[in-house]
């Protein structure tokens, strides 16, 4: 056993002799918490509207919304309209894509999706908007009934009279009624934090990989074997300086973030054990992918790359409440997906350990899935090395 801790000892003096690891580690986490904090947190958004679109529709829109003394921003995508209402950051989105502005166009009826908050406030925008809306429909069926009658005092008045018989209709269609709820009561740093958390335990266990790497190149795996040591001994000791290195990461940012921005982890353990298990199977990946390549520099790049690309499909980047069907079916392969659920479970629902077991048993099933591979590749590199 002293062997082994000896070993792992080792690799974490090796990984945080590299000042950079400091910044990966422990500066650059904390950052993007605040930057994510500072653009989707609560900002008092009290009347309003988020709109995603730019043609003339969405111009007469935002006209007549900030006719009504609602604030109107602008966005480019749906996604990050969704987003932005369910952090609570706005009361209500409005959609108009290239397709409502064609059939607006072209005299056609047209029902525009709109995105509620779950705010009280929400539902009097929401009703606003109906009225904005309602208000161009009713100008539009103006204009064409007066145009069709070719203009003139008796004429107008007969076609005005007939607005609601010839006029296209400017509906709404509420989507996402339940989404704010799911985000109520989280804090300005809460969700990010957590998304934050999974992120950078899995990227540092991956590109942290390359370590195991230069141990080979190096000679130091060479010199550990010439030791009185065995081979399990030595991927004991990587095994556990993976673990810990990620661990202490997990650890540092869930109290860090507690500390400085005020962010309501829950239950202690049922979070300890979370971040636990995650790097459980942080560690687990970082063995396979280490044993795996012969090129530090190209283990560090595919650790980055594949780190971001599971990050994102697991939730990390994305809330998975936002996630099409098909994507979250796909997320469900993910650690990241199964820390997401059960950081949700204690920050959301404030559950404990008995609400995120099924959460921790994926978990587990990972690392013990991962772990052996791990191992057994690592110890066919070690034969390598000898």
């Amino acid at each position: 056993m002293s062997a082994v801790l000896a070993i792992g000892t080792t690799s974490l003096r090796r990984f945080f002799r590299d000042r950079s690891n400091f910044f990966f580690v422990l500066v650059l986490p904390m950052l993007l918490v605040v930057a994510i904090g500072l653009q989707f947190g609560d900002s008092g958004s009290a009347g309003r509207v988020m709109l995603v679109g730019s043609g003339p529709l969405a111009q007469e829109v935002s006209a007549g919304l900030k006719r009504q003394d609602l604030a109107v921003d602008r966005l480019d995508g749906a996604g990050t309209a969704r987003e932005v209402v369910a952090r609570g950051r706005a009361d209500v989105a409005v959609l108009v894509s290239p397709t409502h502005e064609a059939r607006w166009a072209a005299g056609e009826s047209v029902q525009l999706t709109v995105i509620p908050g779950s705010q009280a406030n929400g539902q009097a925008s929401v009703a606003t908007v109906q009225s904005v809306l309602a208000t161009l429909s009713n100008n539009r069926a103006a204009v064409r009934a007066m145009t069709d009658a070719g203009v003139g005092p008796r004429e107008a008045k007969r076609s005005l009279d007939k607005v609601d018989r010839v006029g296209p209709s400017l509906t709404v269609s509420l989507v996402g009624q339940d989404l704010g709820d799911e985000f109520a009561g989280l804090g300005e740093f809460d969700l990010g934090a957590a998304q934050q958390l999974s992120l950078f335990m899995f990227l540092t266990a991956l590109t942290g990989s390359a370590m195991l790497i230069q141990s080979r190149e190096l000679g130091v795996t060479r010199r550990e074997l010439s030791a009185p040591v065995t081979a399990g001994q030595v991927i004991g000791g990587e095994v556990l300086g993976r673990f810990v290195i990620s661990l202490t990461q997990g650890l540092y940012m869930v109290v860090g973030t507690a500390v400085l921005f005020g962010v309501n982890w829950g239950d202690p353990l049922a979070t300890g054990l979370v971040v636990a298990s995650f790097a459980g199977v942080s560690a687990a990946a970082a063995m396979v992918l280490g044993s795996l390549m012969d090129n530090a520099n190209a283990a560090g790049g595919l650790g980055i790359g594949l780190g971001l690309v599971v990050a994102g499909l697991g939730g990390s980047m994305l809330p998975i409440e936002l996630f099409p069907s098909s994507l979250t079916v796909v997320s469900a392969l993910t650690p990241h997906r199964w820390a997401y659920e059960a950081y949700a479970e204690i920050q959301r629902r404030g559950g404990g350990v008995a609400d995120v077991l099924p959460q921790l048993g994926v978990l587990v099933a990972m690392t013990a899935l991962l772990l052996p591979l791990g191992a057994w590749l690592l110890q066919r590199s070690l034969s390598r090395a000898m």
